[in-house]
């Protein structure tokens, strides 16, 4: 029997010491800044040949569009329409010049309209939210004029004059 006490516990320091590397690298997988290096340098080795490239900045262009023209169409809806259409621009704007710079120039114009809005007085401002509803309202009708009402709203529900029944 060794007296030391380093013959029976060095496989345990060894075990100890690879599970703590084991919890290392679990840790870093974990931290955002590990991903966004990871990202940055498969980023350059698509960039780095012409081929790759242009498929994925078409795909980036297509996917960003795509969430654009989404969040366009839900704008007149209750909901993010507006987040929507930003989501796409930012997405657009990872690859395009134009695409940030209309993103900056739309945000620099929200954050005005808003911080005109909270300027005037609350006749105002619900005359706002009365025109927003009301432009809800127009889209809704005019949608269900085209397509029907829907099954789960009862026909004795809306009136005669609306002409959806």
């Amino acid at each position: 029997m060794n007296r030391s006490g380093d013959g029976p516990l060095k496989p345990a320091r060894e075990a100890d010491e690879v599970r703590h590397d084991q919890q290392e690298d679990d840790e870093a997988d974990l931290d955002p800044r590990v991903w966004v290096r990871r990202l940055r340098a498969w980023r350059e080795s698509v960039r780095s040949r012409s081929s790759t490239n242009r498929v994925y900045r078409i795909v980036v262009g297509l996917v960003g569009g795509a969430i654009v023209v989404g969040g366009l169409v839900l704008v007149p809806l209750p909901g993010p329409g507006w987040l929507i259409v930003f989501v796409g621009l930012a997405v657009l704007a990872t690859e395009f010049t134009w695409a940030a710079r209309l993103e900056q120039f739309a945000r620099k114009q929200v954050s005005a309209w808003t911080a005109w809005l909270m300027t005037q007085p609350i006749y105002i401002r619900a005359l706002v939210g009365l025109g927003t509803a009301l432009l809800v309202a127009a889209f809704f009708w005019v949608a269900f004029l085209i397509i029907g009402l829907p099954g789960w709203i009862p026909g004795d529900w809306v009136p005669a004059w609306t002409g959806l029944v």
